[in-house]
């Protein structure tokens, strides 16, 4: 295999090029522009992931991979079952053969053909995004529209230019682990990932999923079947990936079975590219569009809303904090209001937050979401949850009912504060909450981050970066439930209720007081050193004060 760090960058390269096209073109900073970048960033790679596939699969039986895939005779077929994950081409469809056709009159429309002839194949309809409405988003779409009638034909030929086979293979890059394209997804949608001026929507942290996945597949240990893992508000899938990485392979294959659901048309393709580049293809069926808390999409029997909302072994989320949702609150209020009467399932048992008179960006949607997911949670399920610092203290409403809720059930296994600014773009100060319904006689882990990582400038703002020892310093202190002066405790639930449920570490670490022994004529001369001081400064202030009367009289005021 050739060196990662070479295969990495003639990526990014190819990235990059894409994107000067773009620029050339006059999709720079148009919504555009991600759709064209990620469908050809796409293309190839699933294009050379087939080809390589193919041709190590020809060798197997013996024939020309050229012989195999024009023919389109049982060997494909042969080759489609010994490889079900992969998107299924034709030899019309492919690099090669489309390379060979750039003079065509109008080779824009053959590429754009192409793209609808793969997204509308049998064999690639599971590889769409369902909607919660039951319709279905193609794999790609019609890209060179995207640019001036006179311009696109060129377009579509400087794109192979790019990504040309003689360029780069991403064969070399097949054998490579999670991590290599948890790097190369956060840089292919770096410039893309803001959305109305928030910041993650779209992803989450590296360092954060990181931590978040470990401490949840360590809380109890791992065995050899399908754990079934959720994200109602799954973004770009940065959490709920690294979860299933770190549940590992069983003697199977993945041990994780994802299931998640983000109302964002844009988020959702990034998970659908997250999940083809991770090879987490199994689950693609479960990437769902829609509205979590108006429509959940995940029942226990598929497609049947009336045998109730599927619980998971998992569930990993970054909720949006706070957003406008007057339009479809009172919706989810009385549908839900109607569910409990009906089925004796009360959902949002804390209460739903209400429309304010202004300032309705300003909605805690959040707290529905919490509020979900101990809903969507296994008897023996485990959650880790992002929320703002401030829910850990709250002292009324719906975040100090959910708070004693979880105390009152015994579900809390403990929380991390982490530093401010770990999200760029927003100063907002996180938490992670971590729910174990299976935790009713352990203690509880209490951990504040707070003061880690490192201050760097990303664009115009500015954001904090843990280091490697930092995250393995938070990771591992929660893991073994380690007591480190000002920096974790671990606490009972009775410790939490006398502490009127609060979940912030600080209010459990212990007040230490110096005492220093001196004697009684130290202490007299010491005492008489302090008034010798204030005298003082109470001698300046009575002199200001009548500088500042003389300049007041002089103006006559």
């Amino acid at each position: 295999m050739a060196d990662v760090y070479e295969v990495e960058q003639k990526i990014i390269q190819i990235i990059d090029e894409l994107k000067g096209l773009c620029a050339t073109n006059g999709l720079s900073n148009q919504a555009s522009e991600e759709v064209v970048i990620t469908s050809v960033f796409l293309y190839k790679f699933l294009n050379d992931k087939f080809m390589a596939n193919l041709k190590e699969f020809s060798v197997e039986i013996g024939m020309d991979y050229k012989e195999v895939l024009k023919n389109e005779n049982s060997e494909m077929d042969a080759f489609y079952d010994s490889y079900p994950q992969d998107v299924a081409f034709t030899y019309e469809e492919t690099i090669e053969n489309l390379i060979n056709k750039l003079n065509a009159p109008k080779f824009y429309e053959l590429f754009d053909d192409t793209l609808e002839k793969i997204s509308n194949d049998p064999k690639n309809e599971r590889f769409s995004i369902e909607t919660a409405d039951g319709g279905r988003k193609p794999l790609f779409t019609r890209i060179t529209e995207n640019v001036e009638a006179s311009k696109r034909n060129n377009f579509a030929k400087n794109i192979f230019g790019i990504i040309g086979m003689e360029r780069f293979d991403f064969g070399d890059a097949f054998k490579s682990n999670f991590d290599f394209y948890s790097r190369i997804f956060e840089y292919l949608i770096k410039d893309y990932n803001v959305a109305s001026g928030v910041y993650a929507e779209y992803f989450t942290p590296q360092a954060v999923s990181s931590i978040i996945a470990k401490i949840l597949v360590n809380m109890s240990p791992v065995e050899d079947k399908i754990y079934e893992v959720y994200d109602p508000s799954a973004g770009s899938g940065s959490l709920v990936l690294h979860l299933a990485n770190e549940l590992g392979h069983g003697s199977f294959g993945n041990r994780a079975h994802v299931f998640t659901q983000d109302i964002s048309q844009k988020s959702s393709r990034f998970l659908r590219i997250n999940m083809l580049l991770n090879g987490l293809t199994d689950s693609l069926d479960n990437i769902i569009e829609g509205d979590t808390l108006d429509t959940p999409a995940h029942y226990k029997k598929p497609f049947d809303a009336s045998s109730g909302v599927k619980q998971f072994d998992y569930i990993t989320s970054n909720p949006p904090f706070k957003m406008d949702f007057s339009s479809t609150r009172d919706t989810i209020s009385q549908k839900w209001a109607e569910a409990e009467e009906r089925d004796g399932i009360r959902r949002f048992f804390a209460g739903i937050p209400n429309i304010p008179k202004q300032k309705k960006d300003s909605m805690a949607i959040y707290l529905c979401f919490i509020q979900h997911i101990l809903w969507s949670l296994k008897e023996e399920g485990k959650a880790a949850i992002v929320v703002p610092t401030g829910f850990l203290t709250a002292k009324s409403g719906i975040e100090m009912c959910i708070r004693e809720k979880i105390i009152e059930k015994r579900w809390l296994k403990g929380v991390i504060s982490m530093p401010s600014n770990i999200f760029a773009n927003t100063g907002t100060n996180v938490s992670v909450l971590f729910v174990d319904k299976s935790n009713k006689d352990g203690d509880i882990m209490l951990v504040d981050a707070s003061n880690l990582g490192t201050k760097v400038k990303e664009g115009k703002n500015q954001k904090t970066v843990l280091s490697i020892d930092e995250i393995d310093k938070i990771e591992g202190t929660f893991i073994k439930r380690e007591t480190i002066e000002d920096f974790s405790v671990k606490v009972t639930y009775e410790q939490i209720k006398e502490k009127n449920y609060s979940f912030s570490a600080g209010q459990y670490f212990e007040v230490k007081i110096q005492y220093v022994d001196i004697t009684a004529d130290e202490f007299k001369n010491r005492m008489s050193e302090f008034m010798r001081e204030l005298d003082t400064k109470f001698s300046e202030s009575h002199k200001l004060e009548s500088e500042i009367m003389e300049q007041i009289r002089g103006l006559n005021i």
